[in-house]
């Protein structure tokens, strides 16, 4: 588990540090990778969370839980706050960002299936430990348009997701805003911002690496749960 965010401003400033808080994590904000899955493209944003338990820092591993076989990667771009913030508006929303990072949305496919078939909620199938890796943060003043970004996803060096912010539904601003009509927003909660398509399994060996335009590489392994702890 990850017990803090850090953000490197270089030798000539310190860092600034964060303790993580809530996840709030974005359900098909591409369309494409809605399509894939045969969803629906929502019409507001579609917001669940994770647990800061599952967090876990570049150069880790993934565990896949004995209870699944079937977990998937999904890249993402996710941002730090670093403001309270209630009820925030879109023209205010970035100056409430405190950085930007690559992060991966692990998924139990299999796990979330069932419990979309019962009408239950995804937390079990999104919130297990590990199952929210997160790169190195940067200022978002270092971050000109965080909707002019190219995303990639690499599985054992080769390319599984390709895409880009600007095909997001719904674009960062507004998703800030939108999550503060429901959560008080406050400084180091993480807002993964949703991924593009070409999600798919991982298995035990592989190594993924996930990038985001100007960001720091992402860089787990995957390792597959023998026994309960």
């Amino acid at each position: 588990m990850m017990e803090e965010c850090r953000i490197s401003y270089g030798d000539k400033r310190p860092d600034r540090v964060f303790t993580p808080g809530k996840l709030m994590c974005i359900g098909r904000n591409y369309a494409a990778h809605a399509a894939e899955l045969g969803n629906a493209v929502p019409t507001s944003p579609m917001v669940f969370l994770k647990p800061a338990s599952a967090l876990i820092p570049s150069g880790a591993t993934v565990i896949i839980p004995i209870a699944s076989e079937d977990v998937h990667h999904e890249v993402e771009l996710v941002c730090l706050i670093g403001k309270r913030g209630k009820n925030i508006s879109e023209e205010d929303a970035m100056s409430h960002v405190a950085g930007f990072a690559v992060g991966l949305d692990m998924t139990a496919r299999d796990i979330q299936q069932k419990a979309k078939e019962k009408g239950h909620p995804w937390s079990v199938a999104k919130g297990y430990d590990t199952f929210a890796p997160l790169g190195a943060f940067v200022p978002s003043a270092s971050v000109a348009d965080p909707q002019a970004l190219e995303v990639t996803l690499e599985v054992n060096g080769e390319v599984r997701q390709h895409g880009h912010t600007s095909d997001m539904i719904f674009p960062v601003a507004r998703l800030i805003a939108y999550c503060s009509t429901i959560f008080t927003l406050m400084p180091g909660d993480l807002l993964f911002t949703g991924t593009p398509e070409g999600v798919s399994a991982v298995t035990p060996g592989d190594s993924l690496q996930a990038r985001i335009t100007d960001l720091p590489s992402l860089e787990v392994r995957v390792s597959k749960q023998i026994s309960i702890a």
